[in-house]
């Protein structure tokens, strides 16, 4: 199955959804984006409505409350969104990439042992 396409406003959303452990309704989700962003409820539903039309979420219906669940893994959107960013911006290129955030970014010590440690069990 492919991954849904998401914009970074609805990536807003599915993160209130992979945060909490159990399905939450339309109200939960505008309540803690209403704490983070300026955003109004009906912006929010329309965001949970495309997320719905993308198979990102589910719902099922009680009375006339919706209650929505994510369909798809936080894991799973990162990793389709690594690779569409990689071929996109690097033509699918992992080292210029790597070199890129290697020269640009500030690592401590301990990311760059973890990085180590990644390499070499990529070796293996």
């Amino acid at each position: 199955m492919e991954k849904p396409n998401i914009s970074d406003a609805e990536w807003e959303v599915m993160k209130i959804c992979w945060l909490k452990s159990a399905p939450c309704t339309a109200n939960e989700i505008v309540k803690a984006l209403e704490q983070t962003t300026d955003w109004k409820p009906n912006t929010i539903k329309t965001l949970i409505g495309r997320l719905v039309k993308k198979g990102a979420l589910g719902f099922i219906e009680e009375g006339r409350v919706y209650i929505y669940n994510p369909l798809v893994t936080e894991e799973e959107c990162i990793k389709a969104e690594s690779k569409s960013f990689l071929a996109r911006v690097f033509g699918g290129a992992l080292k210029p990439m790597l070199v890129t955030f290697l020269q640009e970014e500030k690592l401590s010590q301990d990311d760059i042992e973890e990085l180590k440690r990644l390499l070499e069990e990529r070796k293996e």
